[in-house]
């Protein structure tokens, strides 16, 4: 008889200096008080300067239904943060990154007092362009906008964001100011 469980997704654990030290399973990473692990965040732009974020489904099992930035996940283990985000981009926004660029580190401890996880990352931030249409995945994500700094800074002030929202994008705001060019207050 075959065993149609899943595999569990498995994330890589590392130190201070973003050195691999080991695996975990993803959730039980999240499991309080957190064990420090690989990321990434994403952060696309139109052509005319204005960020691409996304509310995450429902029906995800950490931090649904709040707004976050354009894509986020982890790497496999052993798999390049940059491939790990341009692979994460497609799967969940049906579109290729344009122009996708390293965008330096971050780490963070951000409980998440909703669910009782805990992201204890050491995030790899990335910044680019989206130039084609979008076809989001429903189990990831439920709403998709493109906002300007001054739209987003309402929307943050009215919506719920994810935890770690406002450390990843001003961790990114350098390089953010960079691809922009300044352009619309990044």
């Amino acid at each position: 008889m075959a065993n149609n469980a899943a595999a569990p997704i498995m994330l890589e654990l590392v130190d201070e200096d973003g050195k691999t030290i080991g695996t975990a399973e993803k959730l039980s990473a999240h499991v309080a008080p957190g064990r420090l692990h690989r990321a990434f965040s994403v952060f696309l732009f139109d052509e005319t300067g204005r960020l691409l974020i996304q509310r995450r489904a429902l029906g995800k099992y950490h931090s649904p239904g709040v707004w976050s930035n354009t894509c986020c996940g982890h790497p496999f283990p052993g798999e390049q943060p940059f491939v790990a985000a341009a692979r994460r981009v497609s799967e969940e926004l049906g579109t290729a990154p344009h122009l996708m660029c390293e965008a330096g580190t971050v780490r963070y401890n951000h409980p998440d007092p909703d669910s009782g996880l805990v992201e204890q990352e050491y995030n790899h931030l990335f910044v680019g362009l989206v130039r084609d249409s979008l076809d989001p995945d429903p189990e990831e994500i439920s709403e998709v906008a493109f906002v300007t700094s001054g739209e987003l800074k309402q929307r943050h002030g009215d919506d719920a964001f994810s935890t770690w929202f406002m450390t990843v994008l001003d961790a990114a705001r350098p390089a953010i100011s960079e691809l922009t060019g300044g352009a619309a207050g990044w």
